[in-house]
């Protein structure tokens, strides 16, 4: 199993040429082709020549812009069909959470929304390493996803058709607030997942639901 804080996605470094040696060679054709005869073939040979020696001068200058690019883990299958299964709908749920983080624009609110993918990614690849958590972790992907998920998509909905105004600002702050309780109760379960302690999520579930009542943030409180 991951430690917490580890990532569930490998990193790779890749570098992103410069247009300018390009746009340089490209300038440097043109202006050679201004100001010297062209009329012949060879003519274009001294041409060709100072455009490579532009690009590659201008490629020593400038490098590029280097990323390091998250890729993700390659499916975990352990071939118990169960397991498998399970491993499968968590798959889908944390891609449907990071679709949603990518449609979400208040910054506070996308960090949250990752950070919540991410744990999940881990509680979900749990059971790969021990099937003993199965129980646990198929109750926390019945119930206590599909509650968050139903959050996430209400919210985006609901800011998406109020732009803007203190009925927006307020629900902000309300799903923030939500969110907060979300990842701090999804951390406990990956903790005690790890540590191969039996945790009560029912417990969670019902201050989630709580707390979405009360807010006023239950997918039937939520008017469009």
């Amino acid at each position: 199993m991951r430690r917490e804080g580890e990532s569930d996605t490998a990193v790779r470094e890749i570098v992103k040429k410069s247009a300018i040696p390009m746009y340089g060679a490209a300038a440097a054709w043109a202006a050679y082709c201004l100001l010297a005869p062209t009329y012949k073939l060879w003519h274009f040979l001294p041409a060709a020549a100072v455009a490579c020696l532009v690009y590659f001068a201008l490629s020593r200058i400038f490098k590029g812009k280097t990323e390091m690019v998250h890729e993700p883990d390659p499916p975990v299958r352990t071939g118990d069909e169960a397991v498998d299964a399970l491993l499968r709908d968590g798959e889908a749920a944390v891609a449907r959470m990071r679709g949603i983080c990518g449609a979400v624009s208040e910054p506070g609110i996308r960090t949250k929304i990752a950070e919540i993918a991410d744990v999940t990614s881990k509680i979900f690849k749990d059971v790969a390493d021990d099937p003993s958590d199965y129980a646990q972790i198929r109750r926390f992907a019945d119930v206590f996803v599909p509650e968050t998920e139903k959050l996430l998509a209400s919210y985006v909905k609901l800011i998406a058709a109020n732009a803007g105004g203190a009925q927006t600002e307020q629900v902000r702050r309300s799903v923030e607030d939500v969110l907060d309780t979300i990842l701090a109760s999804y951390g406990r379960l990956f903790d005690a997942l790890f540590k191969n302690q039996i945790m009560d999520i029912e417990t969670d579930i019902k201050v989630l639901e709580g707390m979405l009542k009360r807010e006023g943030l239950s997918e039937s409180d939520f008017k469009y």
